[in-house]
């Protein structure tokens, strides 16, 4: 793929899943606060590369996300990619049983922490309570 469809890409990505919803700065911004070409690098391979990929959809990369950012109780990611989740139209009672099943696999500490920036960030967005 060519460098210019790359980047326009990961701009129409990023876009989808980072704007609007509850108020967050992406992890771009500080990577590129440190190394400007390596934070577009980053941006390209992850926003750009993989989540454009179309084996899974971006509403199942999101809710992958969600549940691997949760288990590892990653709490500052995850309410970035819990807003971008519903961003892209992924159903907040979907979410919220991902997060109870976390309980299997990384205990009710890490539910407990994701349900917890899963609440906050539905407040931001005024979805609070879940319908």
């Amino acid at each position: 793929m060519e460098e210019k469809d790359i980047q326009t890409k990961t701009a129409q990505t990023a876009k989808l899943l980072f704007s609007g919803g509850a108020k967050l700065d992406p992890p771009y911004l500080l990577w590129k606060e440190f190394n400007r070409e390596l934070a577009n690098d980053f941006s390209r391979f992850i926003t750009g590369n993989l989540y454009s990929r179309t084996v899974l959809t971006i509403q199942e990369r999101q809710m992958a996300a969600c549940a691997m950012l949760a288990a590892l109780k990653a709490t500052d990611e995850l309410r970035l990619h819990v807003n971008a989740a519903l961003n892209v139209g992924c159903d907040p009672r979907k979410l919220a049983e991902i997060f109870f099943q976390t309980a299997t696999y990384a205990g009710m500490p890490a539910v407990n922490e994701a349900l917890t920036a899963f609440k906050e960030i539905l407040q931001e967005r005024n979805e609070w309570p879940i319908k």
